[in-house]
């Protein structure tokens, strides 16, 4: 089956979360939540180095969103399911449907960290890609220094396939790092 006529469920539910397709519109909410949670952010995202106006992230949305629906990426968002609250952005992403393959990445605002949001929405995302996508392998990729998104892999039972040395540059470009590859088959 060809990818863009895989259908996708418009949300995806966890006990505290809901977590679906990056929309038109979010560029104000996920860009309040950028600038509140830089300083945390800044030694993992090469991302959080540039200086982005909204207009800038809502644009940056809008071709998420196309990327989905071609599923070329699946960014996703996650909310507070009682709240509504933006907690943080992850997805599905560096695909190979004939595998199928996926990475799951992840990021938090700073405000929501030390809750186990990101370990809740990952579990769930894990589950979708192997029940409803037919996934035969599921990454996570982190930077061996970063404990906290370190921490998510190990709590969910993946396994660490390996450290790949000097196979990146920290986000602020200043030096070589190592990168973990954590699977799930």
């Amino acid at each position: 089956m060809k990818p863009i006529l895989i259908d996708f469920p418009e949300e995806i539910y966890t006990e505290r979360l809901f977590i679906r397709k990056v929309m038109p519109g979010d560029g104000k909410v996920v860009y309040e939540s950028m600038q509140a949670s830089l300083n945390e952010l800044k030694p993992w995202m090469p991302w959080a180095h540039r200086e982005q106006t909204e207009q800038d992230v809502e644009a940056n949305m809008r071709d998420a969103h196309a990327k989905f629906l071609t599923r070329e990426d699946l960014r996703l968002h996650i909310f507070n399911r009682e709240t509504g609250e933006f907690i943080g952005g992850t997805g599905l992403h560096r695909m190979n449907w004939d595998v199928p393959k996926f990475e799951i990445g992840y990021w938090i605002d700073s405000r929501h960290s030390g809750n186990g949001y990101i370990t809740e929405s990952t579990k769930a995302i894990t589950e979708f890609a192997f029940r409803e996508l037919n996934a035969k392998r599921v990454e996570i990729r982190c930077d061996s220094k970063n404990t906290k998104s370190r921490a998510i892999p190990e709590k969910l039972g993946f396994t660490l396939e390996g450290i790949l040395k000097n196979d990146g540059i920290s986000a602020d470009k200043q030096e070589l790092r190592d990168t973990c590859i954590y699977a799930k088959l």
